[in-house]
């Protein structure tokens, strides 16, 4: 039998999943991430680490996710990444922690290498040439690694 506290990590998962997945559809339109959907990423991320019992993890969660602002902050400096793309890793971050960094980084650079193909190569998602260099938003690829990780965790991987 499921306990309250499960079921809860679990419907908390699924609303961070259907955020997530809007915050995918508004950056693939608009080039953009909003500040108020990373703070409530962040707030359920605080939420679920409470249900699931991860809270004893928290603070290894946080440091990594700090770092991974400091690098990200680094590409941003660069012209590589922009602020959206920052602020969704951070909190991607925040949520995988130290366990699921690796599976996390491999998946996103599975649908990060797949969204630069679709958009290169067939042209179905809109590409933004800013002085010359084309930019796709990271959004979704973030997203759906996240997702991914969500699912994992689900199936007690």
């Amino acid at each position: 039998m499921i306990e309250l506290s499960e079921f809860l990590a679990h419907v908390l998962l699924v609303i961070t999943a259907t955020l997530l997945f809007y915050a995918a559809l508004t950056d693939l339109r608009e080039f953009k991430i909003r500040n108020d959907v990373v703070l409530i990423l962040a707030c359920l991320y605080g939420l679920y680490a409470y249900a699931s019992g991860e809270w004893v993890n928290a603070l290894s969660h946080v440091g990594l996710a700090l770092a991974m602002f400091v690098v990200t902050l680094f590409f941003y400096a660069c012209g590589w990444l922009g602020g959206g793309d920052v602020k969704i890793l951070t909190v991607g971050f925040l949520w995988v922690g130290l366990r699921y960094a690796l599976p996390f980084s491999l998946l996103l650079m599975f649908f990060s290498v797949s969204h630069i193909v679709m958009a290169e190569k067939f042209a179905w998602v809109a590409i933004r040439r800013v002085d010359g260099r084309a930019q796709i938003p990271f959004g979704p690829s973030v997203a759906a690694a996240l997702i991914g990780i969500f699912v994992l965790k689900m199936i007690g991987f």
